[in-house]
């Protein structure tokens, strides 16, 4: 049953959909692996590298929901459940219980790093069929870029 129905052809909706779907997966789960890190983060970094943390899951929880309304706008009913993230996030395996502020600077350079090459594929994918949804894609590439570098250099 498709209750929004998108101006998009078939084939176009089917790219679209599929990359609007694991951007939504890769940021919901950039933002609970962030918010996991920033919870156990320990070490003489550990303020600054603590509020550099709630940054990342400040944008990705927006971008996660900008995904999500764009698929709705499309009339494709986004899928943000735990199951559905577990199984399709492009994220590592996230350290467990105190991690000091070194592992937890380089754990999200690995985490933003896998979500920046993916969205850059989205950028790819989406730019014949949806130029909107291409631009969104941008958008949220930018700015996680902009947060890698920042964790980057944390570690010199």
């Amino acid at each position: 049953m498709y209750v929004v129905k998108s101006p998009l052809s078939d084939a176009s909706l089917k790219t679209v959909s599929e990359a609007l779907q694991g951007a939504l997966v890769d940021l919901v789960d950039l933002a609970l692996v962030a918010k996991q890190i920033h919870w156990n983060v320990v070490g003489p970094r550990f303020r600054s590298v603590h509020l550099q943390l709630d940054e990342v899951v400040d944008t990705a929880r927006t971008y996660s929901d900008t995904v999500a309304e764009r698929a709705a706008a499309l009339g494709i009913p986004p899928d943000g459940r735990a199951a559905t993230v577990a199984v399709g996030s492009g994220i590592g395996v996230t350290p467990e219980g105190w991690v000091n502020d070194t592992t937890a600077v380089s754990a999200l350079v690995e985490a933003l790093g896998a979500v920046i090459a993916r969205m850059r594929e989205r950028v790819e994918a989406t730019g014949e069929p949806d130029p909107v949804s291409q631009d969104i894609f941008i958008q949220i590439t930018a700015d996680l870029e902009k947060h890698h570098w920042m964790f980057q250099a944390e570690n010199g």
